[in-house]
């Protein structure tokens, strides 16, 4: 596996290997121990798939609050992605910093968000699907959600404003100056 860190701690991209031949590829995208090597320990107890028909749509900023905060190992199996993760770990050096990652059927990559992030993501083509492993179960009451698009983030995302295409929760989700002390660092 060849994982990459980046300045905000928590936040990996992991690329498993691909072994191929004539016939395709052969790729091992989860092994809990490779995966406690890497330093992620968490259990992971719920799988979600999505599937975006469009180019330019936006799910996201979403998190969960503690007791049922997710961590989520997020890959995209059709199409590709700008998969983002956004610091709201109260206390934290790198609070409301964010990193964007390209995940594709083609680099097989996953992006690890631990529990303490916003999570979202934009399509990049048609047809993009996007399977992603939680460590905790959804929960309504927990759920939370921060404008994909709030300027005190800054997120440069593939897509203008006004092209992208949003559910109607996440258009009027809420925004970045009301996350206070949703997680302490």
């Amino acid at each position: 596996m060849d994982i990459k860190t980046f300045n905000i701690a928590g936040l990996m991209l992991i690329t498993p290997p691909r072994f191929g031949d004539e016939r395709g590829y052969f790729s091992e995208t989860f092994n809990a121990a490779r995966m406690k090597e890497a330093g992620i320990t968490d259990t992971f107890v719920q799988d979600n798939h999505s599937l975006s028909r469009q180019r330019g749509v936006v799910r996201g900023l979403h998190c969960q609050l503690p007791p049922h905060a997710q961590g989520k190992l997020v890959r995209c199996t059709r199409g590709s992605i700008w998969d983002v993760g956004v610091d709201i770990r109260t206390g934290s050096p790198t609070f409301g910093q964010w990193v964007g990652v390209t995940l594709s059927e083609e680099n097989g990559s996953q992006f690890w968000i631990p529990p303490g992030f916003l999570h979202g993501f934009c399509t990049l083509s048609e047809n993009a699907e996007v399977q992603y492993k939680c460590t905790n179960l959804w929960n309504r009451e927990c759920e939370r959600s921060v404008r994909w698009d709030d300027p005190l983030l800054n997120i440069e995302w593939p897509v203008a404003p006004g092209a992208a295409i949003l559910s109607a929760k996440d258009a009027a989700a809420e925004a970045f100056s009301n996350v206070n002390d949703w997680f302490q660092a």
